[in-house]
């Protein structure tokens, strides 16, 4: 969620506006602003290490299922509570159609079958036979356990427990949960791509028709719409020329703005213009690809 403290600025704002008049969509509206603040969070420390294998038990397993466990919280507070409840706010409904977006985004970033990988950041996975580098850390020093029940030299007389059978998990291997499976116990693996490109593009269609081209919750959500089209869907073509039309609408914009909305816009303006040159060379613009390059030019991911 590229944008989140815009999010939650105007989240915030909405709230208060309407707390006398609609008490329970207030209410609503805090804590799915309660709830993203804790899901930021957790985005941001993600963000480092995606470079790690998913497959493997290691600490970012932990954090990918907090990471779904608060996105289906949010959607739930999202779709049952809230847009039943905001059909004539017009700017609000945008936002909440806009946040039920990123919450699939979340989805797909980290719970998306098949795994949507960063093509600059490929993950590293330890070969077939070796530990990893923190498993050699702690064993160093240490010689070969004859004691373990891996060990070649000394054969064991232990049958291995077969499987149990029934129930729910009678599949299931003995021993603790692999860790692919942690996250399906709170939403089913799935392919989450189409639905999150339909609801971007619907909040889209709806922020066309209610912001004007420099407001910064339109600009918000073209800014992870952008990030979108790029991280999860390869589209670098599109994704550029979406991020370079939106500026093009800010500056065609005639529509005048308070202080605050004016930083916020100028803030999402400078990163849609740093996205609109992700994954080019020093020779290349903003309007053509580069073939075979797919680095990134002074952009981090947002997502």
């Amino acid at each position: 969620m590229a944008s989140s403290e815009v999010d939650l600025k105007f989240l915030v704002r909405f709230a208060h506006n309407i707390q006398e008049e609609h008490p329970l969509l207030a209410q609503k509206l805090f804590q799915v602003e309660g709830n993203l603040v804790m899901v930021s969070a957790y985005v941001i420390k993600a963000r480092k290490m995606r470079r790690l294998d998913a497959t493997r038990d290691t600490k970012s397993i932990d954090l990918y299922c907090r990471i779904i466990w608060y996105a289906r919280e949010g959607l739930v507070l999202l779709e049952q509570w809230v847009l039943p409840l905001v059909g004539k706010f017009t700017e609000l409904k945008v936002l909440c159609y806009k946040l039920r977006a990123s919450y699939y985004h979340l989805y797909v970033l980290f719970h998306n079958t098949p795994t949507v990988s960063l093509k600059s950041s490929p993950q590293v996975h330890t070969p077939p036979g070796l530990t990893s580098p923190r498993a050699a850390k702690d064993r160093k020093g240490k010689g070969v356990e004859r004691d373990s029940p891996g060990n070649p030299f000394r054969p064991t007389s232990i049958q291995p427990t077969p499987p149990l059978e029934g129930g729910p998990v009678g599949g299931l291997p003995p021993g603790p949960l692999p860790p692919e499976y942690a996250a399906n116990f709170l939403v089913k693996a799935d392919d989450y791509r189409p639905i999150a490109l339909q609801y971007f593009q619907e909040a889209s269609d709806l922020a066309n028709k209610h912001c004007w081209g420099s407001h910064p919750l339109r600009l918000s959500l073209r800014v992870e719409f952008t990030a979108f089209y790029y991280d999860c869907l390869h589209e670098r073509d599109r994704s550029r020329q979406l991020a370079k039309a939106t500026i093009a609408e800010v500056y065609n914009a005639q529509e005048g703005m308070d202080d605050d909305m004016f930083e916020d816009a100028a803030e999402l303006v400078g990163i849609l213009g740093r996205m609109m040159k992700r994954g080019l060379g020093s020779g290349q613009s903003a309007t053509g690809s580069a073939p075979g390059n797919s680095s990134q030019t002074g952009m981090d991911n947002p997502i």
